[in-house]
């Protein structure tokens, strides 16, 4: 199973790939990758497996949902053998199917190429919620396919994410090139 190997390797495996939920269906276009206990300082991981950061520990191929900023929720899909934390942020994406219900979540959004760019946008237009967390996406409600072949890709420094796990020795951030949903790179303010 792909999701067992570390989320490294996974993520430029998922782009063009896509993730549905119930009747919304969105091609990803841009992830970035997160790894473990002491390898990866940008990690939820990084210290330790704690309440909040479990399921990142959990089975690989389950839906990591965690908030931030006190207002937004993200999505990971969980990589890695069990017991061995790694992520995937899906970060942007195209919705392909069940664009109306979409433009209904994201009243914001005045594009519809703007609708999931950005990990918050993505899971509101997607209809991801906390509750979801641990939700397996091979059989659940969230269902993610990869796609039939690799799509080319760039990668780079993961955006917003401060030093030592954001800058150009974690090049874990991985886009489709030329695609316009892919949220634009922003540097994190050094702390």
């Amino acid at each position: 199973m792909l999701f067992e190997a570390p989320a490294t390797e996974v993520a430029p495996r998922l782009l063009g790939g896509t993730i549905s939920v119930d009747s919304v269906t969105l091609r990803i276009t841009e992830v970035e990758a997160y790894l473990g206990v002491g390898i990866d300082p940008g990690s939820h991981a990084y210290r330790r497996k704690g309440v909040k950061n479990s399921t990142m520990f959990g089975p690989p191929g389950h839906l990591y949902t965690y908030f931030t900023y006190g207002m937004h929720v993200c999505a990971n899909v969980v990589c890695s053998p069990e017991g061995k934390a790694s992520a995937v942020l899906l970060r942007a994406g195209e919705i392909v199917e069940g664009i109306d219900l979409a433009r209904a979540r994201r009243l914001t959004s005045r594009v519809d190429v703007d609708l999931a760019r950005g990990p918050a946008r993505l899971t509101v237009a997607l209809g991801i919620t906390l509750g979801d967390d641990g939700t397996d996406l091979t059989t659940g409600r969230i269902r993610v396919e990869l796609p039939r072949i690799q799509v080319p890709f760039e990668q780079g420094p993961r955006t917003g994410v401060s030093w030592p796990g954001g800058e150009p020795s974690f090049p874990w951030r991985f886009w489709i090139p030329g695609e316009p949903t892919v949220s634009p790179y922003r540097r994190a303010a050094r702390r």
